[in-house]
């Protein structure tokens, strides 16, 4: 396979610098997150978001819709619903005694399932094999879903009643989790002039179409990398599964389950959409790092003694990156 030139790795960093700009216009305060679905956008890879009510998620995903002139679907979960509500479902028709499909909204490129905690395990599974699969099946026909496609889904780590924890198996298949907090006082106040103010809401111009997202995947994947942050990769995720062999024993006792095969390469895909949109051709251990954490966090399970220490896996996961030897 070729590699990636300088010149189409400065050309995917300005569309979608543009693309930045455009989401920047609408929100205020949300710049990480913003960067992060860019390059899950790029990355081909979807993205669990945790954080309280009222942090701009729906706004921030249809406004990376607009931005990239995409189709946005959303989607409620709630304790009552049926895996058709998701998928789609066939109508029957009594008088010519036929079925036609109607399809649900997880037909769209970026589908927002918000709170998908609240649904049952078999709702959950539903999407979660759409987003693996990228094809979803009703009665006899298989329909594939459209490109580039997005799951964004989203939890509240406060509220756990009437709740159904995804399980680890699941939650691997997000290529990242990501936690969203308050903004600061002044990115509040400029919340409140731009969407409070006396003018009219911004709206988010088209920037780029859906083959350019596509275009982009195909020089991140002739992105360059080392064998040496390959094996960079390999060594923060096996260090997760056997952290006394990686030289850190006082973690051996504080992590149940490290990341799969899929952590190594998520984190390898990552980091070639790092460097891309940071406008190289080749990648460095840095951009591994820099992904690490939001890659990581929801595949290390943590021990009875780590909550009794008060130790999360992003402390782990840190741990982690600081004692491993960067190449």
């Amino acid at each position: 396979m070729a590699e990636a030139t300088l010149a189409e790795a400065g050309s995917v960093r300005e569309r979608f610098d543009i693309a930045r700009a455009e989401v920047g216009k609408v929100l205020v305060g949300q710049d990480a997150l913003v960067q992060r679905l860019l390059l899950a956008l790029l990355a081909d890879g979807h993205v669990l978001l945790e954080g309280v009510p009222g942090l701009a998620k729906t706004l921030v995903v249809s406004t990376l819709a607009q931005a990239v002139e995409c189709s946005f679907s959303r989607i409620q979960f709630t304790p009552d619903m049926l895996p058709g509500d998701v998928t789609g479902t066939q109508i029957f028709n009594p008088r010519e005694g036929t079925y036609s499909v109607r399809k649900g909204p997880v037909f769209g490129n970026l589908v927002l399932a918000d709170e998908i905690n609240r649904a049952p395990a078999k709702v959950q599974s539903a999407l979660l094999e759409a987003m693996q699969e990228r094809q979803v099946t009703l009665g006899e026909e298989t329909f594939r879903l459209a490109e580039p496609f997005l799951v964004m889904a989203t939890q509240n780590p406060i509220e756990q009643e009437g709740t159904y924890p995804l399980p680890e198996a699941q939650l691997d298949r997000f290529m990242m989790k990501l936690k969203v907090g308050y903004p600061s006082a002044d990115d509040e106040v400029r919340v409140i002039d731009r969407m409070a103010g006396s003018g009219r809401e911004p709206v988010a111009s088209p920037a780029m179409r859906g083959d350019d997202i596509l275009a982009a995947r195909e020089v991140a994947r002739q992105v360059f990398v080392d064998d040496k942050v390959k094996r960079y990769a390999v060594d923060l995720v096996a260090a997760t599964r056997d952290p006394a062999a990686a030289g850190m024993p006082e973690l051996a006792n504080l992590i149940e389950y490290g990341a799969s095969v899929r952590g190594s390469l998520n984190l390898v895909k990552l980091a070639k959409a790092h460097a891309l949109l940071a406008g190289r051709d080749y990648t460095s251990p840095h951009d591994v790092k820099s992904v690490a954490v939001d890659v990581l966090r929801h595949r290390v399970v943590v021990t009875y003694e780590a909550e009794a220490e008060n130790r999360d896996a992003d402390d782990l996961v840190a741990a982690v990156l600081a004692n491993v030897e960067v190449p």
